[in-house]
């Protein structure tokens, strides 16, 4: 007789799944937290600001409206589909046949989707890292292999055409492509992105690109679309966004991807089997939003500005610590590793995974460890979050290092 605890009772693939690491730090902190503890939470991805209230009229509006109550296009409402067309004219300068959108259940959906459309058995898809804890996911479960390209401050982890070119097969099927960056905060300058998307169309390598921090950048740092830069990649390259950093709308859970005809066809046969269409309440709440003006945007972009260099200059001021300075998203990614063997409030670690766990249990602080990100020895700090919380979590892990 079987065992619930049977070896092959879950199937491979789905075993292989690696846990979201991002999430799990989320919710030991929000556990500590609900436990009485002061914890301030670095690990989540996700603005701290409500939706903008048109936004959230638009969906009040939405549900008296019958028309909502029933199914709609598996790949989006038309209406939605069009406006996103027209926002990627607007904010990328890419023109995009409205037909060629997919809208999805957040933009993790776009990227399974996506991944699974394009990649096979047997499949290399590069990655440069360090890397968003889901992206290998897909990619294993499609049967592909994750070529990780490693980088580092030496590069502003951006990946070099000479590292893509190193790690090119026969085998090659895709490059993942971010900027700007989670975890680090990276941002690729025009050259660089044309430079990529060259050697990709040289070398036929499909592009899969993820657009979503488009509209958080700061300083000198420019977005740049690669379709935009390299516009020849349009039969090759799979965009994908969504409404969550944007408008601060990471529960409403609305995406899109578009891509060749083919393609999305393909991610539209595979939606209508997973789970038809994304709710018409939050299409409608997005398609307020992306048709809109950017004035929240504008503001949240603001703050996060003020965030993210008060967070860079309170992270370099910790001995043992070094830290690039973040040109978009809201992710700052230290370097930790002259922490590593250092004795904190009576306790060593010798990886950032058992420095997360420390910081967490003695300095109520909780990040991501590198590990999560391809990249050991490194954290993730969002500045996504309130800046007294921001100061005086950074305040704290000082005052751990210093004793």
């Amino acid at each position: 007789m079987s065992s619930p605890a049977d070896s092959n009772r879950i199937a491979r693939r789905i075993a292989a799944i690696t846990p979201s690491a991002t999430l799990a730090v989320d919710a030991k902190a929000k556990a500590l937290a609900a436990a009485g503890r002061p914890v301030i939470g670095f690990g989540a991805g996700e603005p701290d600001f409500p939706t903008p209230p048109e936004i959230v009229a638009a969906a009040v509006a939405a549900c008296a409206d019958p028309a909502n109550h029933r199914y709609s296009p598996t790949p989006g409402l038309p209406a939605l589909r069009e406006a996103i067309a027209a926002k990627t004219l607007r904010d990328s300068g890419v023109e995009v046949d409205p037909a060629r959108v997919v809208v999805t259940n957040g933009g993790k959906q776009a990227v399974y989707e996506a991944t699974l459309a394009v990649v096979d058995d047997g499949d290399e898809v590069l990655l440069p890292a360090p890397y968003w804890t889901t992206y290998p996911e897909p990619i294993a479960l499609a049967g592909g292999t994750p070529v990780v390209l490693p980088t580092d401050e030496s590069t502003g982890f951006r990946v070099t055409v000479e590292q893509l070119d190193a790690a090119w097969t026969p085998r090659t099927k895709a490059l993942v492509f971010v900027s700007p960056s989670n975890p680090t905060g990276a941002v690729y300058t025009r050259a660089e992105i044309e430079a990529i998307g060259t050697w990709a169309l040289e070398r036929g390598v499909m592009v899969l690109t993820d657009e979503i921090y488009e509209h958080l950048v700061y300083g000198r740092a420019e977005f740049h679309s690669i379709l935009s830069v390299v516009p020849e990649l349009a039969g090759s390259c799979v965009v994908l966004n969504g409404v969550a950093k944007t408008f601060a709308m990471t529960g409403w859970r609305v995406g899109w991807l578009f891509g060749p005809a083919d393609v999305t066809a393909a991610v539209t046969n595979l939606q209508s089997h997973l789970t038809s269409n994304v709710a018409n309440v939050a299409q409608r709440a997005a398609l307020a939003a992306v048709s809109g003006p950017l004035d929240a945007v504008v503001e949240m972009r603001a703050a996060f500005d003020r965030r993210r260099r008060t967070m860079h200059a309170m992270l370099s001021a910790i001995d043992g610590v070094t830290c690039e300075e973040p040109e978009g998203a809201f992710y700052a990614f230290p370097n930790l590793m002259g922490l590593l063997g250092r004795d904190l409030g009576g306790a060593t670690a010798s990886t950032t995974l058992e420095l997360a766990d420390l910081v967490l249990e003695r300095a109520d602080v909780a990040f991501v460890p590198g590990e999560a990100f391809g990249a050991p020895g490194y954290g993730r700090f969002s500045y996504a979050l309130g800046d007294a919380d921001l100061e005086e979590g950074l305040a704290r892990i000082q005052r751990l290092v210093e004793g």
